[in-house]
């Protein structure tokens, strides 16, 4: 399965039109999620989502989403995952990913029904965003406590950078990195999308029985937004640091629920949001520091 496809490109300059060359760009296709469910006597199908996603680890995409979407809680809920089949043509149909539910699994049909928000576009408002994540039954993050060095984060973007071989070919995929208290590095899932690559992360720590991920650092390497701290916090996880900023509903979420966020991680600086008592800091910062939440 390709993850960057060939192009010809022209480098224009304000002095120069340079020669045809060849380049790479981040492959970019749809995949759609199915859930199978029910009675072994009754069993149901629904369409639950299409996702435009970087093709690659599929499986772990669907579990991630499923388990920050609150569908399930454990792997054991999962009977099984596959690709579709074209029964009539006997292909693999390798952007529709089937999940089985086991027959005692309940799932709400209303649940389903919904569409599933985007938050960094179709506005919906904060407070229906944030009441729709506790209905999901949200785990609780450990107690604050200092858990990891500040001068360990400022080491992370580039242990995210120098693993990221997609981007090194093409510049064109977000990140997710998860890392532990002592700064290395246990996984990493690129693709076009900010919150597949999330979902991959978190898909692939359910598959190996991982969750909780409340020991876990978990790096961006964008932004920060609300749907991106719903889902760290559905995984467990406590600390979440990101290369760019953090949307206001973002910050609001991460101060509600006690989860620490950290913004602008670069160039040996970094921004804390919320619940800076997760850092181990030096006397003189420690003494100084002071941040702010949103309303």
């Amino acid at each position: 399965m390709n993850r960057v496809a060939p192009v010809t490109i022209q480098k224009i300059k304000a002095s120069a039109v340079g020669e045809p060359q060849p380049d790479l760009l981040a492959v970019e296709e749809p995949m759609e999620i199915r859930l199978g469910f029910g009675d072994v006597t009754n069993r149901q199908q629904r369409s639950l989502s299409v996702t435009m996603r970087t093709p690659g680890h599929d499986f772990e995409l669907a579990l991630g989403f499923l388990l920050t979407e609150g569908l399930i809680q454990t792997r054991e809920q999962v009977h099984s995952l596959r690709h579709c089949t074209d029964l009539g043509r006997q292909q693999v149909l390798g952007n529709i990913v089937r999940v089985e539910l086991q027959p005692d699994v309940p799932v709400e049909l209303g649940t389903l029904a919904r569409n599933f928000y985007t938050t960094s576009s179709c506005g919906v408002c904060g407070k229906a965003s944030i009441d729709a994540v506790r209905n999901t039954g949200c785990p609780l993050l450990p107690a604050v406590q200092p858990f990891v060095a500040a001068d360990l984060i400022h080491q992370l973007p580039d242990q995210l950078r120098a693993a990221q071989a997609v981007f090194d070919h093409t510049g064109g995929l977000h990140a997710a990195a998860l890392f532990d208290r002592s700064g290395m590095l246990r996984l990493l899932r690129e693709d076009v999308g900010r919150h597949n690559a999330l979902d991959k992360v978190i898909g692939a720590s359910l598959q190996q029985g991982l969750l909780p991920l409340h020991d876990s650092v978990l790096l961006l390497s964008g932004r920060i937004s609300f749907e991106l701290v719903q889902k760290a916090l559905m995984a467990g996880i406590p600390l979440v640091a990101a290369v760019g900023a953090p949307s206001s509903l973002a910050v609001q979420m991460a101060d509600e629920v006690g989860m620490t966020l950290l913004g602008f991680v670069r160039n040996g600086s970094f921004n804390s949001y919320t619940h800076p008592g997760r850092l181990t800091l030096p006397e003189t910062a420690a003494s100084t520091l002071s941040y702010s939440t949103s309303a």
